[in-house]
């Protein structure tokens, strides 16, 4: 199933499968009582961890999200997403992907799905956090944990969460795994003195860190984003080495936290492209990132930055997977499990895709068959023989991963540089789908040749 879906990704079993066997076979898996969608994801993750086993250590990017899902008549065992005014339903998940030390995509880390009940009653006294949303981002930590644990030779996680996961039960169960991790503070952080009782006197982390001179600067290249240009920010680094004080919510009691923090503030920038809409203005970066990776160096607090910069991989594995490549939010599937059967595979392929398209520009030297299969490279070189132009020769030498993806993406309708870039993950996609049936056909040449 998952090679079809990647020869022809689409949201809809329907789309996928042509024939009315393949079809109903499709849909007699995703809606088996049997088929546990754990195991689906079980697998996925295992050979994440295997190919993350080359690296000292990786970044996990964790993030949430929402799929928006038909449901009408309110019959499907969904919920409500986004504001409960909007009457909007579908499903919530959390998810990681790992991303190599270079910013390369290597698999998904975890899925942590769950349906919005009711909205709750006002009580008096707060809800724990075992009862509250938050506690799938600390089941999602502890998954990608245990998974990375299991591994003999594995490498370290080093965690990056982005305000919306900036909460006292995550900083201290991140703080508890003994992996790296960094979080963007969503809030102004209150700071232990030790002379509270004594003198009545507060004090906060931004406050603390605006008198300290920066000891360094990074120039950052932001991508476009929501109408803006893609520019060059210029970012002062200050550090710090502090204690924040939380509070545990179940026992309201104060709670000591010793992290590190990074302070990236953006004081520069220039456009390095026109919008098309022609909006120059943009907010300028403010990151107060806290950690536990050291930060005793310059070189140490870039890490840091360029750790969080990782985030953005997250995002655009969920633009893969929910309209660029997979559009798993067009499945018309009628429970809860069958969506997250369907939507656990389609998101293999969509990180895929996204891994193809970071490594044909970190790794480009590499051969194809990094990501290839000895068919798919064949057929590959076949195809460009017969779409090449007329100045270009194309020998039987296995190319290297970034004319393999290129060729694959003209198949797709990239056009080079007047594409705007580098070859992204749709004409990628657009290209697999005609790659993996040629490939497929002339492995059923082969095999019916044999047979004569």
């Amino acid at each position: 199933m998952a090679a079809a879906i990647a020869s022809k990704p689409s949201g809809r079993v329907s789309s996928v499968f042509c024939r009315a066997a393949e079809r109903q076979a499709a849909y007699d898996f995703v809606e088996s009582e049997h088929v546990d969608e754990a195991a689906i994801l079980e697998s996925a993750v295992r050979a994440c961890v295997e190919r993350a086993s080359e690296y000292p250590f990786v970044f996990v990017p964790l993030d949430g999200t929402s799929l928006s899902l038909a449901d009408h008549a309110r019959a499907k065992d969904f919920g409500s997403i986004g504001s409960r005014e909007r009457g909007a339903r579908g499903l919530k998940v959390v998810d990681a992907i790992a991303v190599s030390p270079s910013g390369v995509p290597v698999g998904l880390a975890a899925m942590r799905w769950w349906a919005r009940g009711p909205k709750p009653t006002r009580h008096k006294r707060r809800r724990i956090t075992e009862d509250k949303e938050p506690r799938y981002w600390l089941d999602a930590v502890a998954r990608v944990t245990s998974a990375f644990a299991d591994e003999a030779r594995g490498p370290r996680v080093w965690f990056q969460v982005d305000r919306e996961g900036d909460a006292e039960a995550l900083l201290h169960a991140l703080a508890q795994s003994g992996e790296w991790f960094t979080v963007r503070s969503n809030s102004e952080r209150r700071l232990t003195t030790g002379d509270e009782h004594r003198t009545q006197r507060r004090r906060y982390l931004r406050a603390h860190l605006g008198r300290r001179k920066p000891i360094g600067y990074e120039l950052l290249e932001v991508p476009a984003h929501d109408g803006h240009p893609s520019r060059l920010a210029c970012l002062a680094l200050r550090t710090a080495r502090v204690v924040l004080k939380t509070r545990d919510k179940r026992s309201l009691r104060h709670k000591d936290l010793p992290v590190n923090v990074v302070w990236a503030r953006e004081y520069r920038a220039r456009s390095t492209r026109p919008s098309r809409s022609g909006r120059s203005s943009f907010r300028e970066l403010d990151w107060l990132l806290l950690t536990n990776h050291p930060v005793d160096t310059l070189e140490d607090v870039r890490k840091v930055v360029f750790g969080y910069t990782q985030r953005w991989r997250v995002e655009d594995f969920h633009r893969a997977w929910k309209s660029g490549v997979c559009n798993v939010e067009d499945n018309q599937l009628r429970a809860r499990a069958h969506v997250v059967r369907w939507a656990t595979v389609l998101a293999a392929v969509a990180i895929r895709a996204e891994r193809l398209k970071h490594l044909s520009r970190e790794r480009p030297t590499e051969p194809a068959t990094l990501e290839f299969s000895a068919l798919e490279i064949e057929a590959l070189i076949l195809l460009k023989r017969h779409y090449r132009k007329r100045t270009e020769t194309i020998t039987d030498d296995v190319p290297d991963l970034e004319t393999a993806t290129r060729w694959v993406a003209e198949l797709g309708g990239y056009t080079g540089k007047s594409s705007g870039g580098p070859p992204g993950a749709i004409t990628i996609r657009r290209g697999l789908e005609y790659l993996r049936p040629a490939a497929e056909a002339l492995e059923l040449s082969r095999a019916s040749g044999k047979k004569r």
